[in-house]
């Protein structure tokens, strides 16, 4: 399968772009203040003025829609790349060491994972408070086991190969095999799931956000948003539907764009997958 016959990979590929367009050029685009109150304009039906009407609060949701896309994408990178980094950097060590540091970090990772993702987030955020640093930190903290598994995972099917035994019999130090010979070989396993948990820590951020335990208000969050709309679901219901748009296409975007770059990266286990059905 080839990636540039993939739509939903191209797709994919126009929405993004087209989200980080409008996070850069937000200030631009949005006609109005996204935390500006104007109570005599609640809940005003779209017009010319207010593209998709205002809030309980007389703010500009189209505003606010367009500046969650910054706060969105600045959690889902943010969050990937710390616990990448994390994951990789205690995956990798794991793989390459074995016995009892192996041993420490798989019982950690074990422990980290006997607990539902979202009740551990919900333990952090109830012991640190709420607020956009501790949220973020609460979704490193359910992400990172992940990315060791994985990456332990794929060191250990490196162990005893070829290109390793000769790096090491040149005298390479165990940092630079590290870094120079295994490190390319998992990098595009990590960059599939990356790309997945962008989609899943932006998902994430909203649900906790929609439950009060996120970004608080007047900051303009997707998940925060649709929180305020819940008690006008019913009289006004384009104030859920539109930040929870967002949401949707965001979280699908980043999918398909994983997904194929996993179908690119490893073509024989789409064929293989094909024929079973």
């Amino acid at each position: 399968m080839k990636l540039g016959t993939d739509l939903g990979f191209r797709l994919s590929i126009c929405a993004i772009a087209a989200l980080l367009l409008l996070a850069i050029a937000a200030p631009c685009i949005a006609p109005h203040d996204p935390e500006r109150a104007q109570p005599e304009l609640r809940l005003k039906d779209p017009c010319g003025a207010y593209p998709l009407g205002t809030d309980h609060l007389g703010r500009c949701i189209f505003s606010r829609v367009v500046f969650g896309i910054r706060i969105s994408l600045f959690i889902g990178l943010v969050v990937v790349l710390i616990s990448a980094s994390i994951g990789m950097i205690l995956g990798e060590a794991a793989g390459y060491y074995g016995g009892i540091l192996d041993e420490a970090i798989m019982r950690l990772v074990d422990a980290f994972l006997s607990f539902p993702s979202i009740f551990l987030a919900l333990a952090v955020i109830g012991f640190l408070g709420s607020g956009l640093t501790n949220l973020m930190l609460s979704l490193i903290l359910v992400e990172w086991t992940g990315y060791a598994r994985l990456v332990r995972s794929e060191v250990l099917s490196l162990q005893g190969k070829e290109f390793l035994e000769a790096a090491r019999s040149l005298g390479a130090s165990d940092l630079c095999i590290m870094s120079r010979h295994i490190l390319p070989n998992i990098l595009p396993s990590l960059l599939v799931m990356a790309t997945l948990s962008v989609g899943y820590a932006i998902l994430g951020a909203a649900s906790l956000s929609f439950l009060g335990l996120g970004v608080q208000p007047p900051t303009p969050e997707w998940g925060s948003m649709m929180n305020d709309a819940r008690p006008f679901i019913r009289s006004h219901p384009l104030m859920m539907i539109f930040p929870g748009t967002a949401i949707t296409i965001t979280v699908l975007a980043f999918h398909l764009l994983g997904d194929g770059i996993r179908k690119k990266l490893n073509p024989r286990s789409e064929w293989e997958k094909q024929l079973r059905f």
